[in-house]
């Protein structure tokens, strides 16, 4: 009985939450190797793809301007991601743009642009180490000079408490941080927003095939012909997010 008790609760908080939200923002990277269907995805309710662009030291990910073309062929909004490391961060600022915006020339791009955004993780297997919070945020602000954008911070609820909460991290820095909007990832339970931020916009509750929550139907680990993909919630039904994307995104032409 208890457990059909809590069992219920789980799915009666899953039916709340989408009900509030979208699940349709999907993550990829070069360690996706498969030829990706972006058709399939938007048909199965997917509204945006954020790509990796760039990760250490100064490299581009291989397969971001092809995917691009390909998912905004099929109707879906693009967005792009950098990896960040511990070296310069204004070097790692310019190489993102400069990459993002060489992809962007050619025909099909949308009105709305590129959202952009900070992978901002423990770097565990690139060199360069792990971007301290000073280093986000310079990061983030000359995001902000070049594009007239804050982008997205994105990190797991752990990691951003713990780095945030440090006495490393100043208060300026954590107010500059908190200009941008927060992309948190959590496999185990919906999180609460970690200080600078009020709230998230968006949940990244999968990757890798890690996902305890249920309902399953209400939080999937696949989508269109990728198996353990990497899938996230937004705060807000699609037109809201639709809407979020066109206000906070880029255009490399300006």
């Amino acid at each position: 009985m208890q457990f059909s008790v809590v069992r219920i609760l789980l799915v009666l908080q899953a039916l709340l939450l989408s009900a509030q939200a979208g699940n349709s923002v999907v993550n990829l990277s070069h360690y996706d190797l498969m030829r990706v269907d972006f058709a399939a995805m938007k048909r199965e309710g997917v509204v945006g793809v954020i790509h990796e662009a760039t990760y250490p030291r100064f490299d581009r990910d291989s397969y971001y301007g092809q995917r691009q073309n390909a998912a905004m062929r099929a109707g879906l909004l693009w967005g792009a991601y950098h990896f960040g490391d511990a070296t310069d961060p204004i070097r790692q600022a310019e190489h993102f743009l400069s990459v993002v915006s060489s992809n962007w020339r050619g025909p099909g791009m949308q009105p709305s642009g590129v959202l952009l955004v900070l992978d901002f993780e423990k770097n565990g297997h690139y060199p360069g180490g792990t971007m301290s919070a000073a280093q986000a945020a310079r990061f983030v602000e000359r995001i902000k000079q070049r594009t007239g954008k804050y982008p997205g911070v994105y990190g797991s609820e752990n990691r951003l408490r713990a780095v945030l909460s440090d006495s490393k991290a100043s208060a300026a820095d954590k107010r500059v941080l908190g200009n941008c909007w927060l992309w948190i990832a959590n496999y185990h339970y919906e999180p609460h927003a970690s200080s600078p931020w009020n709230h998230w916009r968006m949940w990244q509750y999968t990757g890798d095939g890690k996902c305890d929550l249920r309902p399953r139907s209400a939080y999937p680990k696949s989508v269109a012909n990728i198996r353990n993909a990497e899938r996230n919630i937004f705060r807000g039904s699609d037109a809201a997010l639709a809407a979020f994307w066109e206000e906070n995104s880029w255009q490399p032409s300006e």
